[in-house]
């Protein structure tokens, strides 16, 4: 069976490449290595280079007739999209809506996205934050998350595209790129690892939701047979803060400097923690890796890697 993966050479795509095709799968990837990495690419996928906004890169992947398209790339960074909206748009609206367009009329069985908890529901009073809970987001990246989602529901309701909306909350593990601002313990951990100054934006009281990469491929994977034509928290319903997560890092890398407090960042939510019982319960899915495990993955990896 022949899959797509698009941002397939990146953090959380190259993970779900790799358990795609230990599963059997005839898997594609396309990527326009603007955060993927090319020693992330498993030989045994087959890479297409380009955008998911090129119509001639796509009509040349889709001839191969996919059943299932998993669709993991876009402009990560919810910094930048504050930053450069129109270019977040770009990518995040405007090429997953070219790329929602080549599914139906190459009639794709399924479309699983890759959408945002963490940036989706702006502040909110329900904590842990269920699917019911109307999305206010506050930044351009969630705001180009929500509207994807709005045209997937479009494209079931008119033509028929099946679909299951992933919300992430925020995902970390091995082969994060800590170059930039997305993925404060891939940041931390490397940084730490080369005695590099750290920085905390605002009192590092913010509180996250940290659910590791291998659980949100399982999710991905789940959602392939279930879950049709809806949306689901991807979390661990639990809250950590920044300085609390520096500390565990510390400690993990035997890291002796003090962190450097720097003003807050526009666009962050002062507390995301997300509830997963929905995916529970339809999804049959749950975390299972503590977040104390996986820092130590983590940290492993960037050891041997040094990144």
């Amino acid at each position: 069976m022949k899959v797509l993966v698009t941002g397939g050479a990146g953090f959380i795509g190259s993970h779900l490449v790799d358990k795609l095709i230990e599963q059997g799968f005839d898997v594609y990837i396309l990527d326009n290595l603007s955060t993927g990495r090319k020693e992330n690419i498993n030989k045994k996928a087959k890479f297409f280079f380009g955008d998911i906004f090129d119509d001639n890169v796509l009509d040349e992947l889709f001839k191969n007739n996919f059943s299932y398209v998993f669709h993991l790339a876009a402009q990560i960074s919810v910094s930048k999209s504050v930053r450069e909206p129109i270019e977040d748009a770009k990518t995040n609206i405007l090429g997953s809506l070219k790329l929602i367009k080549k599914c139906i009329e190459y009639k794709v069985n399924k479309i699983i996205f890759s959408s945002t908890g963490g940036a989706i529901y702006g502040d909110t009073d329900e904590i842990p934050t269920t699917e019911k809970t109307l999305p206010k987001p506050i930044s351009p990246y969630g705001i180009a998350k929500f509207s994807v989602e709005n045209y997937l529901r479009f494209a079931n309701h008119e033509f028929n595209l099946d679909y299951t909306v992933l919300r992430y909350s925020n995902v970390y593990g091995p082969r994060q790129n800590p170059e930039g601002e997305a993925g404060v313990i891939a940041i931390f951990s490397s940084r730490m690892l080369k005695d590099k100054e750290v920085t905390i934006f605002g009192d590092g009281g913010y509180i996250r939701d940290y659910v590791f990469v291998i659980d949100v491929v399982n999710a991905n994977l789940k959602a392939m047979k279930l879950g049709n034509k809806e949306v689901f928290n991807i979390s661990t319903a639990r809250g950590t803060s920044v300085n609390q997560l520096f500390q565990m890092l510390k400690e993990l890398t035997q890291y002796n400097k003090k962190p450097n407090y720097a003003k807050e960042r526009k666009g962050d939510i002062r507390t995301s923690i997300l509830s997963y019982e929905k995916a529970k319960r339809e999804l049959d899915w749950h975390p299972e890796v503590r977040l104390e495990e996986g820092l130590k993955k983590t940290v492993e990896w960037f050891k041997e890697n040094r990144i």
